[in-house]
């Protein structure tokens, strides 16, 4: 997840020195894969590597470096010493924040991001020739594209078109940034509702959630989009394709009318409506008497979870249904890699 692009930003306009951790490198076993960040300021370490004593000597190392100006490459074998059984070595990355500023190739990521405009981060991990910036299919930010080793460029580029996977090819660190292709929209925000946004928002997506109340959006995660709509079943319409939708409002003629949408766009990836078989059989009676197709029909799962978390309190009902998202969404990527050229990668974020 790319929270980090905003939390840096946010220390960088208020002036507070920061320094960003990054996994660089990985030979054998580690807690997190390469591209994992977390950033460590003087009263607070934001997001992680994996803890332990990884993370440990990491911000130990970060704090250090807080006053600091200069990059620095450093290996951590994750042997008996570190007290971690993983057994491999990572290399991390650490990257100050010069003076508080906000760098440009930082600024123009943010609005990149934000654009949903999928670039590369390039960064030259050398003391006598390092570079950073960002590039997209067509641009470069945060350095003149005179400045910009043509070489790194073409590599950055490649990535873009390609797999977009963190790459590291010995001194150069490529890291695609590019906006979640995993859509939730979820109906009804009350304590199932929001327990299942909750589980949900952990995960990298985006996230609309719908109700029809007023007020009753407490807590927003930062990658869901609330929305107050007196008819929520219009909203099925703002969804892209292949998306994922969690019915669970408070009414059943609500829930009824929001199902019949999606289902008779055919294009959704996962139709799950909260409730019993019972609930289930009286919406397939009502829409077979309006035509609808039993294809269609068997599109739509009632009750939601994975099999086996029998609970129904709301945080177990979340869990159960945010594996579920999870393993269609996974059932659907190895699907698709299936169909693709052997040369040809799909992107998973």
């Amino acid at each position: 997840m790319n929270e980090w692009i905003d939390e840096l930003s946010d220390l960088a306009a208020a002036g507070e020195r920061a320094v960003l951790v990054t996994v660089a490198g990985i030979r054998g076993s580690a807690p997190r894969e390469i591209g994992a960040k977390m950033i460590v300021t003087a009263d607070e370490t934001i997001g992680t590597i994996g803890g332990g004593q990884l993370e440990y000597q990491s911000t130990r190392v970060a704090v250090e470096m807080l006053d600091s100006i200069d990059s620095s490459l450093r290996s951590f074998p994750l042997g008996s010493s570190m007290g971690q059984c993983c057994g491999g070595v990572v290399e991390i990355l650490f990257e100050p924040l010069a003076d508080g500023l906000l760098p440009d190739w930082l600024r123009d990521l943010r609005a990149l991001h934000g654009q949903r405009e999928p670039a590369v981060i390039v960064t030259r991990i050398s003391k006598s020739n390092p570079a950073k910036f960002v590039a997209t299919a067509e641009q470069v930010f945060g350095a003149g594209e005179s400045e910009v080793d043509a070489a790194l460029l073409a590599t950055a580029r490649r990535v873009l078109q390609a797999d977009r996977v963190t790459t590291r090819n010995i001194q150069e660190l490529y890291e695609p940034i590019v906006a979640p292709d995993l859509n939730i929209a979820v109906f009804g925000a009350g304590h199932v509702g929001s327990a299942v946004v909750d589980a949900l928002a952990n995960l990298d997506c985006n996230i609309r959630w719908v109700d029809s109340r007023r007020k009753m959006f407490k807590h927003v995660p930062v990658n869901v989009r609330p929305i107050e709509a007196s008819e929520p079943a219009l909203e099925v319409a703002a969804m892209p394709a292949n998306s994922f939708y969690l019915v669970m409002t408070h009414s059943h003629a609500m829930d009824f009318d929001i199902c019949d949408r999606i289902l008779r766009r055919i294009d959704s990836r996962y139709c799950g409506l909260i409730g019993s078989l019972s609930k289930r059989r009286r919406f397939e009676k009502r829409y077979r008497q309006q035509g609808m197709t039993d294809a269609l029909i068997e599109q739509l799962i009632c009750p939601i979870g994975v099999n086996g978390i029998s609970g129904k309190k709301p945080a177990e009902i979340a869990v159960a249904v945010a594996a579920e998202v999870l393993k269609i969404q996974e059932r659907a990527l190895q699907q698709a890699a299936a169909e693709l050229p052997a040369n040809v990668h799909p992107m998973r974020r």
